[in-house]
Parts: C-alpha cells; structure tokens; sequence
C-alpha cells in the first residue's frame, strides 16, 4: 500500500512529425481510508474537481505549455492521467506522452481512460523513487505539476529527468507556493519550501531557469520553465 499512497500523495496535494529515431523506454486532499485506496473512481472524483486550480486551470496550464504536434512529452507523477490525456490531444498523432507514475495501478486507469478515448499516443512508464525510467535525450518536454515536493530523494529524480530531455528541451513545473514565515492552511502543510527554494535546486542539477509564466487561474500555484542547456553533457 506504501507505494499507492505515496502515489495519491503526488498527484493529490495539489500536465515535430517524427523526429529521429529515439529510444524506447524501459519496460491537500486527506490520505484514504484502507477501504478506498484501491478504489480509483474515488481518486478520479476527489482530484478532477473545479474546487482545485490544476484541474480548473487545466486547458490554460496546457496552452503555457506551448507544446507542438510531434513533440515527445512527459507528466511525471502522472496519476490520475488528466494532463497525459489532454497533452496526447495536443501533441497529435506524430507525438508521444509518457504517463510515468511509482503506482502501477494509476498507470492501468492512465492507459484504460487513454483506450477508451480512442488515443493511441500514450505510453504508460513505471518509475522508481530515485529515478523516472524515461529513455535518454528523448524528450521535448518534461511536465511536473504538484510533485515535486513528495520525491524523498529529489536530486537523483531531477537528474534522471535532466537525462531523459534532448539539449534544448524544457522541464515545466507547477507547484503551490510559500512565502518564507507563511502560517500555512492545512491544504498546503505538505509543502515544504517555496519557489526561491525550488528553482535553486532544480538549477543546481544543471538546468537553465527560463522563465516564470502568468497562467489564468493558477492563484496558489506557481507556473515555471527550465531549459537543459545545448551543450550539455548530462
């Protein structure tokens, strides 16, 4: 249950035609009672609700995005699959979205919903707590929204990120904010640090801070982009 639960935690406390061949990949909502943590259509109503900005804001999340047709895309920390499906949608049918998540029943409802809706451009990615198996300099673009605060071990997890995007490509993060002294409500008291916080670890793996974005409807969320740099060697 341990592996779930983290699972929930990440998603619920708060998204070119063929291009060279790439490589293939690897094969605050209140924790559940034991009765419901297998039970995902419960997840499905408690997280895709207009009472939370991520899901409210979702088609302006996804503009900022900028994503275009073709681009190969991961939501790490996946969950539910709101964003893989409505990336799928935008990167049309050259691209390609991993749904990667550590819980593999959320990967089998990513990959139930993504069949049902007829989408063929998804791929579902297990990942582990230090590293999100993503095949190397393959992505476009790397999308981590309300999750990052959970990875225990967040270097290796950027590092493994910063492996799997081509030179060029941009890690986009939305995360809830706190100011330094903030006396923090309940819905936010698993945020750990604020953005000041954030960007400086995530540049310390290497990573360029590019820009923060204004996304209507984000008012508790932060909306920033990272690129990893051309000539890197990560």
């Amino acid at each position: 249950m341990r592996r779930l639960t983290i699972a929930i935690l990440l998603w619920a406390a708060a998204c070119s035609g063929p291009a060279e061949e790439r490589p293939a990949p690897d094969t605050a909502t209140p924790e559940p009672a034991a009765e419901e943590e297998l039970n995902l259509d419960v997840w499905l109503e408690r997280l895709e609700v207009g009472s939370r900005e991520l899901y409210s804001a979702r088609e302006a999340v996804v503009a900022a995005t900028n994503l275009q047709p073709g681009d190969w895309v991961a939501d790490v920390g996946s969950g539910t699959g709101l964003y893989t499906l409505l990336f799928a949608e935008k990167v049309g049918a050259d691209g390609l979205v991993f749904a990667e998540d550590i819980e593999p029943l959320f990967l089998d409802l990513v990959t139930q919903r993504a069949a049902d809706a007829d989408i063929k451009n998804v791929t579902a990615v297990l990942g582990r707590e230090d590293d999100v198996t993503l095949p190397k300099e393959s992505l476009d673009v790397v999308f981590i929204a309300d999750t990052y605060h959970y990875f225990d071990d967040r270097e290796a997890v950027m590092r493994s990120v910063f492996k799997a995007l081509k030179p060029g490509g941009s890690l986009i993060m939305v995360e809830f904010d706190i100011a330094p002294g903030e006396e923090r409500p309940d819905y936010k008291s698993h945020v750990r640090f604020g953005k000041d916080a954030v960007v400086s670890e995530i540049e310390f793996v290497g990573f360029t801070f590019v820009e923060e974005k204004d996304v209507e409807g984000l008012d508790e969320n932060y909306f920033v982009r990272f690129e990893k740099p051309t000539q890197s060697e990560g």
